[in-house]
């Protein structure tokens, strides 16, 4: 099953060459990206971000249209981005679908919130736990180190 995103607008978009740009927000609802991100999970996206390698970005799918996945861009292709999840389990990427056109690019991930599904409130060092790992960058360095 695809890795879906449901995107939505968070508060008010910003248009035009801001600093920010256009700021979203998706949720995570399958396994592909895990471990680094869990179905729960949402994201803080800039719509229109420049894609570097390395970078979660969320895309139409290629075959879908109207769904949209999260995915990892490995590498630059003169026709696109080739991606792939980081769940060696789940093949639903360009293993699969192959190049994704840069046109179905929707956005460049740059947070993940974490859940706090399953953090039992009543316990003090659970609930610390998650406050620490609940925000975290995505930085396309980090994979990198972890890829070789």
């Amino acid at each position: 099953m695809p890795e879906r995103a449901r995107g939505r607008a968070h508060g008010r978009e910003q248009r035009g060459s801001g600093v920010l740009g256009r700021i979203g927000l998706a949720e995570v609802y399958n396994p592909s990206m895990l471990p680094t991100l869990r179905p729960g999970d949402q994201l803080v996206l800039r719509y229109g971000a420049p894609v570097r390698r390395g970078d979660v970005i969320v895309m139409r799918h290629p075959f879908q249209h109207d769904l949209l996945i999260v995915k990892r861009a490995v590498e630059r292709r003169a026709t696109g981005w080739w991606v792939r999840g980081d769940n060696p389990d789940v093949r639903n990427d360009s293993r699969e679908f192959g190049v994704v056109p840069h046109e179905l690019l929707v956005a460049r991930a740059c947070l993940r919130l974490r859940s706090p599904r399953g953090v039992q409130p009543s316990s003090v060092s659970s609930v610390l736990g998650w406050v620490v790992s609940a925000v975290r960058p995505l930085v396309p360095f980090a994979w990198r180190l972890r890829a070789r």
